[in-house]
């Protein structure tokens, strides 16, 4: 009996334990008495709704997993969080300017998306970030509210900048940031030409680097922004010009996602005196833009880790006020506006993807007889007589031997010195004696290193209906860790150790790196698969995911689903965006769908003339042809 069970039932609070949601999951996911995941984005208890009950509301309306459920209610908290943390912390020193962010739409560009933050950004003036013609188009398009802030960074040409002048005129709060030292040219011509005075804003190189996977966003070397000599040529420039009245806004970006708040303050205070400097030369000024930053803490570890952040969205906030005050303050500068571009912070816990679990790949241990036939080679023999002496003292030794051997005996099985029958029993003694060797780990206080991971060699793997690369990209492409864990069943024990890996049929399409409020892991405690669905979570991937999400193995966008939660525990599904079609696929990497149908109606005519089938068995397999293109990309039952 495992001891958990000896010592007592599994319960909600071990689970909670064992996946850390109270740590990442902030206020607005837990665990219910039923051993469902819960979300809430309101404080009072009677609100929360299971995810396993909005699963069943999505089945029962015929959509498939996976799919995509975005929470807006999550949105508005945290627009409302960041903005009323902000103004607490103002309020709180005495700071005499005020708080506008703005969400960067590159964060995640999906029209719903923007719509949700623009409408419950509206009450704070919440602002939008651009940094392209299309993104701008879709701002211009969206964005209502004149006293927000309109940032417009990125390589701008003339219609760029042509449409962020007429924005201008019109009223909006726009601001043209120079990234590069030749785009003031073009910015005063056009305005010159349509007769429309800039609003313009510069973007600093600062010395001041931070750590994480964003760490070339700041610093000296850092792509985009003007160094200090490029930044008083154009104060230079605009004194000539007599428009030194049009620079209004400084800027700078150190990363996305910044673990160490000292990091954030060094920044903000280099940054600040620039500001004060540039008000010095004559610069009308008004606006410091301190770019994105704000991490949201996805191993729930509190940590300045890559994947985590030391510090709270209030002590962020009152780091930032006071380190600005207290420059203003020593220069008798007057308060600025503080912008952030905040955009992990506001959508990361928006989004949530759910998936079924579809098979799994259970690496058991093999049972070996208590006796071994002599005629086998000695190669096998020797291997076995390895697994019969392993203890907690002779590990090591133990699993460099049956490395050793095993490789032995497969160069034997390459030159035909041995039979298929005998590799395949050398195997159960091998794979056996890496099960006796982790067992015997466990008494140890201290592992060797070699067998650091050794249960990762050993466990299961969960085959899973989603796309890695569609869904999560940033898993495999930069190693982001992000919360997983089942959705239901969080009153039973998880007894299996395992790996998740999706249906793209790559190498790559799999997540072996779990957050640990420690470390990380390597597996994911799951438990054994019934007759029933086993539904899985990704939490905390609102941002980029969609975003970035490529086509491998031309599987596409999943269901979106939006939803509504309401004060009584009931729930909305407002809005529902149905996935990729395998035709839909198709088209985007330029296929010519009418032509394939074409052609595919050709080969079956051809077979019918070669006798191999009937016009009948042509009419069905081209119904199931058909039916294969409205189909949806992904595994359905």
């Amino acid at each position: 009996m495992n001891k958990t069970e000896i010592l007592g039932r599994w319960t909600k609070e071990k689970s909670e334990e064992l996946y850390g949601i109270k740590n990442w999951g902030s206020t607005y996911f837990s665990i219910s008495d039923e051993g469902e995941v819960l979300v809430n984005p309101y404080s009072d208890k009677k609100s929360a709704v299971s995810l396993m009950d909005i699963v069943s509301g999505v089945k029962d309306r015929g959509l498939d997993m996976p799919v995509l459920l975005r929470f807006e209610n999550l949105l508005d908290s945290q627009i409302t969080y960041l903005n009323e943390s902000f103004a607490k912390a103002m309020k709180s020193l005495d700071y005499k300017g005020t708080y506008r962010g703005v969400y960067p739409i590159k964060v995640n560009q999906q029209q719903q998306v923007v719509e949700e933050v623009t409408k419950f950004g509206q009450k704070y003036h919440h602002g939008l970030e651009v940094g392209s013609k299309p993104e701008l188009i879709a701002a211009l398009s969206h964005i209502k509210d004149k006293e927000s802030c309109l940032i417009c960074n990125g390589y701008k040409d003339e219609e760029f900048i042509d449409l962020g002048l007429y924005a201008t005129k019109m009223g909006f709060n726009c601001f043209f940031v120079i990234e590069m030292p030749n785009e003031l040219d073009i910015i005063l011509e056009r305005s010159k030409i349509l007769n429309i005075k800039p609003n313009i804003g510069v973007r600093i190189k600062l010395s001041a680097k931070a750590g994480g996977h964003w760490t070339d966003s700041g610093g000296d070397r850092s792509i985009f922004g003007l160094n200090m000599s490029q930044i008083i040529e154009i104060v230079d420039e605009l004194k000539e010009k007599g428009m030194l009245d049009s620079l209004k806004l400084l800027h700078y970006h150190l990363g996305s996602q910044i673990p160490n708040i000292r990091d954030i303050r060094n920044a903000v205070l280099e940054a600040a005196r620039v500001y004060a400097e540039l008000v010095n030369e004559g610069a009308a000024m008004g606006y410091l833009d301190l770019g994105g930053g704000l991490a949201i803490d996805y191993d729930g570890s509190s940590t300045n880790y890559t994947n985590s952040r030391n510090y709270t969205v209030e002590e962020y906030c009152m780091d930032v006020v006071e380190a600005v005050m207290r420059v203003m303050d020593q220069r008798d500068t007057p308060h600025p506006v503080i912008i952030t571009e905040s955009g992990r912070a506001l959508v990361a816990y928006y989004s949530i993807l759910l998936f079924n679990v579809l098979d799994v790949a259970i690496f058991e241990e093999y049972e070996i007889p208590e006796k071994l036939d002599e005629s086998l080679p000695e190669q096998i023999r020797n291997l076995y007589e390895v697994n019969k002496s392993i203890n907690h003292k002779n590990i090591q030794e133990c699993y460099n031997d049956a490395l050793y051997y095993r490789d032995e005996i497969k160069d034997m099985f390459k030159h035909g010195r041995i039979s298929l029958r005998d590799r395949s029993f050398s195997e159960k003694i091998f794979w056996n004696t890496i099960h006796q060797i982790a067992k015997a780990k466990k008494k140890l206080k201290f592992a060797p290193p070699e067998l650091e991971d050794i249960e990762s060699a050993i466990a299961d793997i969960y085959y899973c209906n989603f796309s890695v690369f569609q869904s999560i990209p940033d898993s495999w492409a930069i190693d982001q860790l992000f919360p997983v864990m089942p959705i239901h069943r969080l009153l039973e024990l998880p007894k299996r150790n395992a790996v998740i890996a999706d249906i793209t049929c790559d190498c790559d399409g799999k997540i072996d790196r779990f957050i640990d409020l420690h470390d990380e892991r390597s597996t994911l405690p799951l438990h054994e698969l019934k007759k029933e669905e086993y539904y899985l979570g990704i939490f905390l991937v609102g941002a980029y995911q969609e975003t970035l999400g490529d086509l491998h193995n031309l599987f596409g966008d999943t269901n979106v689903i939006s939803v509504r939660i309401n004060k009584d525990g009931s729930f909305e599904l407002i809005k529902e965006i149905q996935g990729d079609s395998v035709e839909d696929v198709l088209s985007y990497v330029e296929f010519d769908v009418k032509q394939m149908r074409a052609n595919f109606r050709e080969t079956a005519e051809e077979a019918i003339r070669e006798g191999l089938m009937t016009p009948s068995d042509r009419k069905e397999i081209m119904l199931s042809f058909d039916n294969g293109l409205r189909g949806y990309t992904y595994y359905e039952r």
